[in-house]
């Protein structure tokens, strides 16, 4: 299948980018710049892979979402809270049905580029906070998708049950080097490790059994689950 991969420059997105050149043909990977705090760091890293393997990337500016939209994880927002990945405190870097829109962009895109699929990484460690990332969401975004393109794009969602440790661990057998990939949502120059996506980080290279490439400004002991 001829298919378009969203390429956020993060752990997930990375891994299944490499996942989804196994078995389809990338034609295009879509990066986008909705205002976050971390999107300056990410973003390079999604350009790399995406030019290394020599498919087509686009960045795509979504300026309004930091403008309009209320959460911590935009520039506008707050501070980014610190603490395991799964705490309450997290809900405050949700920005509201992002997945949507990134979706909806990917699947006109998709269409117009001759693709038949859109490959996302949302998986089962997104679903405690992020409701646009849990499966009954994205088997209805799927849907729509299908049924508002003429080539009845796919919404493919390869890693949707499965945790952040397994993405590492098939990111590790697909040779994927996580030191080119980013999570921190503070956006500082190296990763902060005690925010909720350094925890998050950590955790899943511990979980996996991996050796961790990733430099922290702090490696506290990991908090537990919530």
């Amino acid at each position: 299948m001829k298919v378009c991969v969203l390429l956020s420059g993060g752990m997930d997105s990375v891994t299944v980018l490499y996942e989804a050149m196994r078995t389809h043909e990338v034609l295009a990977c879509l990066t986008f710049d909705y205002g976050s705090k971390h999107n300056h760091c990410e973003i390079p890293f999604a350009r790399m892979h995406a030019e290394r393997q020599g498919i087509l990337h686009h960045t795509v500016a979504l300026d309004f979402m930091d403008q309009l939209f209320k959460s911590d994880l935009l520039r506008s927002g707050g501070a980014i809270p610190d603490g395991h990945y799964a705490a309450t405190s997290m809900q405050q870097t949700v920005v509201p049905f992002r997945n949507g829109i990134l979706l909806a962009v990917a699947a006109g895109y998709a269409e117009s580029i001759g693709a038949s699929g859109v490959v996302i990484a949302a998986h089962a460690g997104d679903h405690a906070i992020y409701p646009d990332c849990r499966e009954p969401f994205m088997r209805a975004m799927g849907e729509a998708i299908e049924q508002g393109t003429y080539a009845h794009i796919q919404l493919l969602r390869p890693f949707i049950r499965m945790d952040k440790a397994s993405i590492a661990s098939r990111g590790a057998e697909l040779g994927v080097d996580f030191s080119e990939t980013w999570s921190c949502y503070k956006g500082g120059k190296i990763h902060c490790g005690i925010c909720g996506t350094c925890v998050e980080r950590r955790e899943a290279f511990v979980l996996a059994g991996l050796a961790d490439p990733t430099v922290y400004e702090q490696s506290p002991t990991l908090p537990q689950f919530p």
